[in-house]
């Protein structure tokens, strides 16, 4: 069978990868490099965020958490374990993700920064975009896939590639190719800074003045961030960059002497639920696979809904 895969994000990628390992020809036709796609800017520490329903996501992201954690064994580009610490100002219900990481456990007064009573500690797969992005491409072009630059405006316009399902992973613009009106941008943004030696990824997802985190790699770190629904402007805000420099050195102190180096926008895909189903109606003749609207976790559960892909792909 061939499979023309719409998208080169990390939804993109991940399923042209599991496609290929299941036996398929697959080609990947994205409009864009990789590197201006929204994973490509994406802070990408396993975390489930703004997407539903809750029951799949968690499913989704428990199998994409031991494959992230399988490549940080494997010493795979870009993908390592990161020791991680969440923040509450009161004392907090047992999260949902508790079950699916590791060394969870109730972190100690002394570990929590100034104003916090409460956190817990565990870790999570971090994965280095610019770095795992490219190595995932290039592993994917290896094992024999097409990579088709081009502009898509409807979903019929890959049918000369003679595809025999079409798998919709076309990010924010996956709607838009199939008159989904429920698709709407979750605008977010982020702000790179010099490391001031941090291994610890910290995080508040209800700081007073926004959602906070801190993700230290290798070369810097990623502060956040913004989950602003509806806003579509990728023009950064410097004052949202000072708030969340601001609001991140409450959670860590030490980055008071870090120099900023950059701040990014990116629009997630959000959606009231993520879209995974076969659908035959959209394009005639060509049976779709969608797998859109991660909202603001790809990363964490882009390899659970590949190959939940593969799986409807396999009864076509």
């Amino acid at each position: 069978m061939r499979v023309v895969v719409v998208g080169s994000g990390i939804s993109g990628l991940s399923t042209a990868l599991e496609l290929i390992n299941a036996g398929y020809h697959v080609a990947v036709v994205s409009a864009d490099p990789i590197e201006v796609t929204t994973s490509f800017l994406a802070a990408a520490v396993w975390f489930p965020t703004a997407a539903a329903p809750v029951d799949r996501v968690n499913a989704w992201a428990a199998t994409t958490f031991d494959y992230l954690e399988g490549l940080a064994v494997a010493g795979s580009p870009g993908v390592r374990m990161c020791e991680s610490l969440a923040l509450y100002r009161s004392d907090p219900p047992l999260p949902a993700w508790s079950q699916s990481v590791r060394g969870f456990r109730i972190a100690r007064s002394d570990e929590l920064p100034p104003g916090y009573g409460h956190g817990y500690r565990f870790s999570v797969p971090l994965v280095e975009m610019p770095v795992f992005l490219p190595w995932l491409r290039d592993r994917i072009v290896a094992l024999g896939a097409r990579w088709i630059r081009r502009t898509v405006q409807k979903l019929g316009d890959v049918a000369d590639l003679r595809p025999d399902v079409v798998v919709n992973c076309a990010g924010l613009r996956a709607g838009e190719l199939v008159g989904d009106s429920t698709l709407f941008p979750i605008r977010g943004q982020i702000v790179r800074v010099t490391n001031p030696g941090l291994a610890l990824s910290v995080r508040d997802e209800a700081h007073p003045i926004g959602r906070a985190y801190v993700h230290p790699r290798a070369n810097d770190c990623v502060l956040g961030g913004s989950l602003d629904v509806g806003n579509q402007d990728v023009t950064p805000d410097p004052e949202l960059t000072q708030s969340i420099v601001e609001r991140c050195c409450d959670l860590v102190p030490q980055l008071a002497d870090s120099s900023v180096i950059e701040t990014l926008v990116g629009l997630r895909p959000g959606r009231k639920e993520v879209r995974l189903e076969l659908d035959t109606e959209t394009t005639v003749g060509i049976p779709v696979v969608h797998n859109y609207g991660h909202g603001g976790s790809g990363v964490t559960i882009g390899y659970g809904c590949a190959r939940e892909v593969v799986t409807a792909v396999g009864v076509l």
